[in-house]
């Protein structure tokens, strides 16, 4: 089967969640075994594993006829993207884009992540995909967030194959009901056309299915997975805290969708019990600056950390240093991190507002305001070592079964439902 997914990040150039999920869904699907993905992204650097699919840079597809040599695109664009192909997508220009800001290979530049005009670049996206989906044959169409959709359907109006839609948060979540107008359309609009909608939890899903009104019989739950930590990321040691402080991480963006005051707040009712623990605020957002404050305010700075933002390696070493993970969502579509966490040997306390907590057993699950009943959490791990050595064992078990091969076997049934191939 041939897939033409579109994507907006992708290791190790992770900028959010979306990466590791693009990148484990990828990879559960090479899997199976029968699948060719063409995987777009706006701005690919070079350095992408691409043993799952082949990847397509958007930045160097050409929407305006330029004349070039051979020699001159490989030299500009040769890390990134094959210049045969390059030559193969100008055949397929369908339209004068002169009138846009494209460069001297008629290609219009991204510039990564989440930029100021960013609806802007997503509008972009949408039309360099009329160019891809012109050029390369496929059966289906896979489209990763909102940021995608519109060139899902661009892909769809121009080849009439089906499109499937992967929601990996909605704006709900990420506003806390506070919902952008354009944001929302964007999404639904995305849903509406699409013939088949994953949604990464059952709690995604029936707000797919509530608040964008959408059939039911077109969502499907798709819950995400972890891969095997590498052996690099399993021989990091794991400190020996017996008798010293005990370390309590929060690890991810530090925003209204993750809850991080109540982190703060559980956290100031630990120390009023005990003093023999440190808490740890890893990550950046548009709230760090407030729980700084915050945690000032409370008389708590001695026992707080903030050490920004993590990626790789990093991010294993703080959850293997780490006695407890916490994750306090408001509304987190899956969450990926308590699995990470987990697979650590690192016992979790999560949100029963998250999608994860619909597949997670050997954890805490707590309602993310309720920070009396985090607070108990935190200490009792803390306290108890054999509660400790619980969740520790029996939570790496369970998250060691949670596979992305098992995911992209889902994905592919679903592909064929949708294409009529399996009933």
């Amino acid at each position: 089967m041939k897939v033409l997914m579109f994507g907006w990040e992708y290791p190790p150039h992770v900028f959010g969640g979306l990466a590791t999920a693009n990148y484990g869904i990828s990879q559960g699907l090479h899997a199976q075994g029968d699948m060719d993905i063409t995987l777009c992204l706006p701005k690919p650097f070079g350095d992408e594993e691409r043993n799952a699919c082949n990847i397509v840079a958007m930045n160097a597809v050409p929407i305006a006829w330029r004349d070039v040599s051979y020699d001159y695109v490989r030299d500009r664009v040769g890390n990134i993207m094959d210049p045969d192909l390059y030559f193969k997508l100008r055949d397929h220009i369908y339209a004068d884009f002169n009138y846009m800001h494209v460069n001297d290979l008629g290609a219009m530049e991204f510039a990564g992540g989440y930029p100021g005009n960013l609806h802007e670049e997503i509008n972009n996206y949408s039309i360099i995909a009329g160019v891809v989906s012109r050029t390369f044959d496929f059966d289906i169409i896979h489209a990763h967030d909102w940021l995608t959709y519109p060139a899902g359907i661009h892909a769809k109006q121009v080849s009439g194959k089906p499109l499937c839609i992967h929601v990996h948060a909605t704006d709900f979540d990420r506003s806390r009901g506070k919902v952008n107008p354009t944001v929302y359309s964007i999404e639904k609009n995305g849903m509406d056309w699409a013939d088949c909608i994953m949604c990464v939890s059952e709690l995604t899903r029936q707000t797919v299915i509530h608040q964008y009104h959408q059939d039911p019989r077109k969502c499907f739950t798709v819950h995400n997975a972890v891969y095997p930590l590498p052996q690099e990321y399993q021989d990091i040691p794991r400190p020996d805290h017996t008798g010293k402080d005990k370390v309590v991480t929060f690890l991810g963006r530090i925003t209204m969708q993750k809850g991080p005051e109540y982190f703060v707040e559980a956290a100031n009712m630990v120390i009023r019990r005990t003093r023999n623990v440190r808490f740890c605020m890893a990550g950046s957002g548009d709230m760090m600056d407030a729980m700084i404050h915050l945690a000032a305010e409370r008389g708590i700075a001695d026992r707080f950390h903030f050490p920004g933002f993590m990626r790789g390696k990093q991010v294993y070493e703080c959850l293997k240093d780490s006695d407890v993970y916490v994750m306090p969502s408001v509304s987190e579509p899956f969450g990926i991190s308590p699995l990470e966490a987990m697979q650590c040997g690192t016992p979790s306390i999560i949100s029963k507002q998250s999608g994860c907590a619909e597949i997670l057993n050997n954890c805490i699950k707590v309602d993310y305001w309720d920070i009396h009943a985090l607070a108990d959490a935190i200490y009792s791990i803390c306290a108890n070592d054999s509660l400790f050595q619980y969740l520790k064992e029996e939570g790496k078990k369970e998250v060691d079964q949670i596979t992305w091969e098992k995911v992209g076997a889902w994905i592919a049934t679903l592909y064929k439902r949708t294409l009529g191939w399996e009933v």
